[in-house]
């Protein structure tokens, strides 16, 4: 972990940010800022693939034959294949277009529909990158805000996760985590 990690206590549960490598995470489910088709891709989704090697690949393969493409907001779950993670949980972000159609909405609902499927599948510690971030262009600043709210929001109404760990690739993103996490929730924060 290259930066200090930062908590706070939402309800029963503990959310975490740290600084880190998502696919290292040994938790139930962690969750892959996916896009629409399932089928890989660079970043974060790629990163995932090729951890966990040609079995999850095959899955997604499975639930895209099934169901068809994941719509942004949406989540679908698979098996974790290598990962420590005994859970893959797909994600799609939306594309960041100015922020006036709808972005922080579709973005929020990613994050709850991860947790629904993370729950439902038993999973009680859940690890998340920064969503649409990346190649999608959410502004970071923005996009930790509504990602914070979102997940503490679900937390405060459910108590079936006990603890969502944010794993962060780099200081830039990591940094503006923490400034909105003791933004939003700073009388939670827990040194």
């Amino acid at each position: 972990m290259k930066g200090s990690a930062m908590k706070a206590k939402i309800r029963t549960a503990v959310l975490q940010l740290k600084q880190g490598d998502l696919t290292a995470e040994a938790v139930d489910a962690i969750v892959n800022a996916a896009n629409s088709s399932l089928l890989g891709g660079g970043g974060v989704d790629g990163a995932i693939h090729r951890a966990a090697g040609p079995t999850l690949l095959e899955e997604c393969k499975r639930v895209r034959a099934e169901r068809g493409t994941c719509a942004p907001g949406e989540a679908v779950i698979t098996g974790g294949g290598n990962l420590k993670a005994r859970f893959v949980i797909h994600t799609v972000g939306p594309i960041w277009q100015g922020g006036g159609r709808g972005e922080p909405d579709v973005l929020a609902s990613a994050y709850r529909r991860s947790l629904e499927r993370a729950a439902a599948a038993g999973a009680r510690r859940v690890a998340f990158p920064s969503i649409s971030t990346g190649a999608f262009g959410y502004p970071v600043a923005d996009a930790a805000r509504v990602a914070l709210d979102a997940v503490a929001g679900w937390l405060n109404e459910h108590a079936t996760v006990d603890a969502v760990t944010f794993v962060l690739y780099d200081a830039r993103t990591f940094e503006a985590y923490k400034r909105a996490l003791r933004e939003t929730h700073g009388a939670a924060v827990m040194s």
